[in-house]
């Protein structure tokens, strides 16, 4: 079992070692570990490895950087306008939400609104938000203080507002019914 295992061992450093190169009728230069018509052993360099070398990584203190991260990531988050329940009528679906943040945000920390769980705008420093063709109907509105990660820092109560919009289609009046005397 051992020499098998020598004999192996030897084949399989011999045939890494050889690589063959040769020129077909059309020009085209092949490389193979197998020998071929024509073919002339390539010699492979010994500097051919690909070494990386990486400089050594320095301790970090990570009980004190995550204190200074939690202690940045203490916010008080609240939505002033409009108000929880309140009703909105804009025809267009248009309406502002103002938001305040306190204290005021870190570098690399922003604003971000969602609207029934889903964010419908792009994370900004400003806390006033301008909605543009909103849906009718109830809908739930939540202020997060997100960071460039999208790491959810803080939140403000869901609030429910009423968005009103004036309907078009008027219901269908029924033709009045004539009713016929037989005689």
């Amino acid at each position: 079992m051992r020499i098998l295992l020598i004999v192996l061992c030897l084949l399989s450093v011999a045939a890494q070692a050889t690589v063959y190169k040769w020129v077909d009728k059309d020009g085209n230069i092949h490389y193979s570990d197998q020998p071929h018509s024509n073919a002339q052993q390539v010699q492979l360099n010994e500097n051919t490895d690909n070494q990386v070398s990486m400089a050594p990584v320095k301790p970090v203190n990570i009980a004190g950087a995550t204190a200074v991260t939690e202690q940045k990531a203490i916010y008080q988050v609240s939505i002033l306008s409009p108000h929880h329940e309140e009703t909105i009528r804009d025809n267009a679906g248009d309406f502002t939400v103002t938001g305040d943040v306190q204290p005021q945000l870190a570098s690399g920390h922003y604003l971000q609104l969602y609207i029934d769980g889903i964010a419908t705008t792009d994370a900004q420093t400003s806390a006033l938000f301008s909605l543009k063709d909103i849906d009718r109907g109830e809908h739930k509105l939540q202020l997060k203080v997100i960071q460039q990660n999208g790491k959810v820092l803080a939140s403000s109560s869901e609030i429910t507002i009423f968005l009103h919009q004036a309907g078009l289609i008027k219901p269908a009046i029924p033709a009045p019914s004539v009713k016929r005397a037989n005689g």
